[in-house]
């Protein structure tokens, strides 16, 4: 069995070790321009050209959660991709996002502001149940950020394309129930995939529909978020504030407004890193399942593009 790395940004040897070491039977190497073919890819942003030499893989493993990079290259209808589902990332994403959440709730920024300014002030504290928690998006993440917000005693509304059941969450699927399950929510946070339906889903008219006073959540992808519209939203006092891990141009740009606007807090594309060594024994198990022609978790369907 023959597998080849490619992964943009990433350093490929202890990738390359990790793997070995899992799969000692499989032949690893570093993929290059005219490298022969390989049964399997483990990739992370491969170009066009890596594509076009690879025909012949029968499966390309991703070394993360989205594909949307992967899915805008011109790839073969038999080619099966897999993604992660967690390897280390679930726990990281619920950690942020309940930060992000409880400092908005319990006003921690502000507490920060009047204490830069030598301020002591103490506030009345709020009322939980007025502070639901929308979740737009009920993956292996999802799922995970809903439950940890639940151990916070929030009400926590969930939304995804196709009917879910989550214990303890109020679902809503289709786009039939999506201004509903919006008009619910206090708070809400984005993990849905990036596809056609989903690009720009956060603009003025959805985020209208939020409770006065709400707050957005972004840690999926920066092209959900129409940036205009945010800040218009902010600067009316609909939105009371926002926690943005994702942007459409990373690194986010000097003089971007976002790095300045008092109630946008940001964060480099840091809410759920990929773990290493999760990561290769999750993507060397779905190898070794793939080979033994048992079913593997993760398989994406390029038309729903997740």
């Amino acid at each position: 069995m023959n597998i080849t790395l490619c992964c943009a940004n990433t350093k490929a040897e202890p990738w390359l070790a990790g793997l070995r070491m899992a799969l000692p039977h499989a032949t690893i190497t570093e993929w290059h321009p005219g490298a022969p073919p390989a049964d399997h890819a483990v990739v992370w942003q491969p170009p066009q050209q890596f594509i076009d030499e690879q025909q012949g893989l029968k499966a390309m493993f991703n070394i993360g959660a989205g594909v949307d990079a992967l899915l805008k290259l011109q790839l073969p209808s038999s080619m099966k991709i897999v993604r992660l589902d967690d390897a280390g990332m679930a726990v990281q994403m619920a950690e942020y996002v309940c930060h992000a959440v409880i400092r908005y709730f319990r006003e921690f920024d502000r507490y920060e502001a009047d204490v830069a300014q030598g301020l002591w002030v103490q506030r009345k504290p709020r009322v939980r149940n007025d502070f639901p928690v929308g979740v737009m998006g009920l993956g292996v993440l999802g799922e995970r950020v809903t439950q940890a917000l639940r151990q916070f005693e929030f009400p926590v509304r969930g939304w995804s394309r196709s009917p879910r059941s989550v214990e303890g969450v109020a679902c809503y699927a289709g786009p039939s129930a999506f201004r509903t399950f919006l008009s619910s929510c206090r708070v809400l946070v984005n993990l849905l995939p990036l596809t056609l339906d989903t690009r720009n889903i956060l603009n003025h008219d959805t985020l209208s529909l939020l409770r006065p006073g709400a707050y957005v959540i972004n840690v999926a992808r920066g092209a959900h978020l129409v940036e205009e519209d945010l800040l218009a939203l902010l600067d009316s006092g609909h939105l009371a504030g926002a926690t943005l891990d994702v942007f459409r141009t990373e690194p986010l740009p000097a003089g971007h407004p976002f790095w300045t606007h008092p109630a946008i807090t940001i964060t480099p594309h840091t809410s759920a890193r990929t773990l290493r060594e999760e990561s290769i024994a999750q993507i060397a198990g779905k190898i070794l399942a793939f080979e033994r022609g048992e079913a593997v978790v993760g398989l994406v369907d390029p038309v729903l593009g997740y």
